[in-house]
């Protein structure tokens, strides 16, 4: 890296050492996974040596990241605002850094459908988190109750539905682009 890149060397270097402590790794246990030596890698943290694009190459693959995430810069629009949807009770939030991908807030009121035709499938995957109260997923054959700071991971080409069960919860769910799509093509409905 050039000499007037101080601040983004600088960066890199912390982000290595931040990366590797949030592991729960040594500096020998991150060297022996990428291949340099302790020593090296303690004078990468410490700026003591110059950083080089095969080592940081080697240094993100070992770490379970990418080139792009460990020497990323952008941090203007760090704030983003949600869409909000009050004919369907959503707050949505797009994440930047995975078009395609959004973060939704719900308030759920009604019990899942007891019909097994109002089950929805559809490419996809979504993550959700119950934040108040008790949900009930139903997924495909099961039903799922999804407590309080419970959350619940599933490919949506199973048939699905959610909702509440004694009382209001509220959920914040990540979907996916096809699983979103799919939601979309639902509320359309």
């Amino acid at each position: 890296m050039a000499q007037d890149d101080g601040e983004l060397e600088s960066l890199v270097r912390k982000r290595i050492r931040a990366l590797r402590v949030a592991q729960g790794w040594s500096l020998e246990e991150l060297a022996g996974r990428a291949k340099v030596s302790q020593s090296t890698l303690s004078r990468i943290e410490n700026g003591q040596r110059r950083l080089a694009l095969d080592q940081l190459v080697t240094l993100a693959r070992a770490l379970d990241t990418s080139l792009d995430q460990l020497v990323e810069t952008a941090t203007d629009d760090v704030i983003t605002s949600p869409t909000i949807d009050a004919a369907h009770g959503l707050m949505r939030w797009p994440m930047k850094a995975y078009p395609g991908m959004s973060v939704l807030r719900q308030r759920m009121t009604n019990p899942p459908p007891d019909n097994p035709a109002r089950m929805r499938a559809h490419p996809g995957r979504e993550w959700l988190v119950v934040l108040s109260g008790t949900a009930v997923l139903l997924l495909g054959n099961r039903r799922i109750r999804v407590e309080a700071n419970q959350s619940a991971e599933f490919p949506t080409m199973l048939p699905h539905a959610i909702g509440a069960e004694g009382g209001p919860c509220e959920i914040l769910g990540i979907f996916d682009r096809d699983a979103r799509r799919g939601h979309q093509r639902g509320e359309d409905a």
